[in-house]
């Protein structure tokens, strides 16, 4: 506790916290000064309606005097004030307007209540009281600035007795307020002082922290994104010539080449999402309004001609047509995300149904598989950069837990929002929202082409 009395700042934020906390103590000076000039200004318009009355009161002429003093010394200080505010002054300047605002309004205060107490220094604590706590409170400074305004104090008291009849025992009682209050003042002001000072450098100290985490986020995406774009060229490389083996060796069997294959494209797959991620700079998506059911048809038909297995996808909608604004390669690869990891856990035999709907003014696409669902205690996490939810796919495909984040990214940037609904061995439904475009062309007949290629539209 005793080491708050001579508490210091450190000499490594002392400067910044100078600067700071001088502006600050200038925008006390001037908000202060307006509070005082409206009262002192509304006790003077007080005089001309009730002269009569007033001047009967004990000391009227100091109070006047008083009063004048007052109106003038706010008017000065609040033109001061206003000026450092807008000129910058200098922290050294700003701080003799602040300390000098102190002085005069302790002066101010002490005046107003020695005239009502009569002279009588013993007396004298109500208004001057409220002078000392003001500035304790509003004001920061520094530990000889407070010395400086705790002698003051004494010599206010010691001053006010000089030309007064008081007697022994009420002057050693006011020499005793004096202390008392000088002390107060100084043992207020110390634990602002500490209590904004170490506030500071608490934000210096965040904000420095924030500056390291950035720039080692910046140096680990600077080395993941050049060993990402390293490592695409000999896979790109891998994945050419495995497709070349395969095309030629037509006999044997090519199982090993296929799994090179896969490997290589999967290795891609993961070394594009990293780029994704490590992306500072946002490129801003170009759109084009999209019908969604000729889009989604596509996506369909990709799906059913390039996989492997026998599985069904259905397309299911009632809409006619359906507009939004795409950046397709951007969103294909939302779909093929989303369509991937329901194929992923769900069984062989079920099918993925992509649900397309027009409802209160969005275009809503769910993307339904009747598989294994996720927990709902992994259900908060799912969006997460790396998220602890990624699990592996029934025929044990891996996760790098990318995916669902990178998606929710894209859609986010489409202006559009994805939900999930799951229940465990349920099935899990992913919703993608998008701002509907109205339709400026009549609807055409899209049953029959969907219907082609395996494709089905209920």
């Amino acid at each position: 506790m005793f080491h708050l009395y001579k508490y210091k700042t450190p000499q490594r934020y002392l400067p910044e916290f100078k600067k700071a906390y001088s502006i600050l103590n200038v925008n006390s000076v001037k908000t202060l000064s307006t509070i005082l000039l409206l009262l002192a200004s509304l006790a003077r318009g007080a005089s001309f309606f009730y002269y009569d009355d007033l001047t009967k009161l004990p000391n009227y002429t100091e109070f006047s005097i008083s009063n004048i003093t007052q109106i003038a010394g706010c008017i000065i200080f609040l033109t001061l004030s206003t000026a450092a505010l807008k000129q910058n002054w200098t922290p050294i300047n700003m701080n003799r307007l602040s300390i000098g605002f102190c002085f005069y309004l302790l002066s101010t205060t002490f005046s107003v209540s020695y005239i009502v107490s009569m002279h009588n220094t013993k007396n004298t604590l109500a208004v001057f009281l409220i002078g000392i706590m003001i500035v304790s409170i509003f004001f920061a400074l520094n530990l000889k600035k407070i010395i400086a305004l705790s002698v003051f104090i004494l010599f206010l008291f010691l001053s006010a007795m000089i030309n007064t009849d008081l007697s022994i025992q009420e002057k050693f009682l006011s020499v005793i307020a004096s202390f008392i209050l000088a002390f107060l003042l100084y043992t207020v002001s110390r634990y602002n002082y500490f209590f904004k000072s170490e506030h500071f450098i608490q934000v210096k100290q965040l904000e420095e922290k924030n500056r390291e985490i950035n720039m080692l986020n910046h140096q680990k995406g600077e080395i993941l994104a050049f060993v990402a774009h390293d490592l695409r060229a000999p896979l790109n490389n891998i994945e050419a010539l495995s497709t070349i083996l395969i095309d030629e060796v037509k006999d044997e069997p090519r199982i090993e080449l296929k799994m090179i294959q896969n490997a290589a494209v999967h290795a891609k797959e993961i070394i594009n999402d990293l780029i994704e991620v490590v992306q500072e700079e946002k490129i801003p998506l170009n759109v084009k309004r999209t019908e969604m059911l000729q889009y989604l048809r596509a996506v369909c038909v990709k799906w059913l001609t390039n996989m492997n297995e026998h599985r069904k996808i259905e397309l299911l909608t009632d809409e006619q047509v359906l507009f939004a604004s795409l950046n397709e390669p951007k969103f294909t690869r939302v779909m093929d995300n989303l369509i991937g990891n329901a194929l992923k856990f769900s069984p062989a035999d079920s099918p993925v149904q992509i649900i397309a709907v027009a409802e209160n003014e969005f275009c809503l696409i769910k993307i339904r598989d009747f598989g294994i669902g996720i927990p709902k205690h992994l259900q908060p996490m799912l969006f997460d950069q790396f998220s602890k939810a990624g699990r592996p796919g029934l025929k044990g495909e891996k996760s790098l837990g990318l995916g669902l984040h990178i998606t929710s990214n894209i859609i986010s940037d489409h202006g559009g929002e994805l939900q999930v609904l799951s229940e465990e061995n349920m099935g899990t439904t992913f919703i993608i929202s998008l701002p509907l475009l109205p339709a400026v062309s009549p609807a055409a007949d899209y049953g029959a082409i969907l219907s082609e290629e395996g494709v089905s539209l209920n």
